[in-house]
C-alpha cells in the first residue's frame, strides 16, 4: 500500500548514512499492524549488543516487548506441554518391541 509505515530493524555501522549500508538485518517493524507487530531475531540483537551496539530508543522498546511476548508464549506452551508429557508416560509401552524366541 502506497505510503504504509513499514521498517527493516537493522545493525549498522555508526559511520553509514541512514539509508546506507548496513551490517544484517535482525528484524522487522509494522506499526499499524494490530498486536504483537514486529518480527525480531533477539539472539542475534543480543550478540550484537554484547559485541557493543546501541540500540536505539524504538529498538530497545521492541526488543522488550517481544521478550515479553516470547514469555506469555512460552509459558502457555509449557503448560500444554506438561499436560502432554504426562499422558504420553502414563500410556502403556508399544507392544511391537518385545522380542519372541
Amino acid at each position: 500500500a502506497k505510503n504504509r509505515p513499514y521498517y527493516k530493524v537493522v545493525v549498522a555501522d555508526s559511520r553509514s548514512p541512514r539509508d546506507g549500508k548496513f551490517i544484517e538485518i535482525i528484524g522487522t517493524y509494522d506499526p499499524k499492524k494490530p498486536g504483537h507487530n514486529s518480527a525480531l531475531k533477539l539472539d542475534r540483537a543480543e550478540y550484537w549488543i554484547s559485541k557493543g551496539a546501541q540500540a536505539s530508543d524504538t529498538v530497545r522498546s521492541l526488543i522488550k516487548k517481544t521478550k515479553k511476548a516470547q514469555a506469555s508464549s512460552d509459558s502457555s506452551s509449557q503448560s500444554e506441554r506438561g499436560t502432554s508429557q504426562s499422558t504420553q508416560e502414563e500410556a502403556p509401552p508399544p507392544s511391537g518391541t518385545s522380542s519372541q524366541d
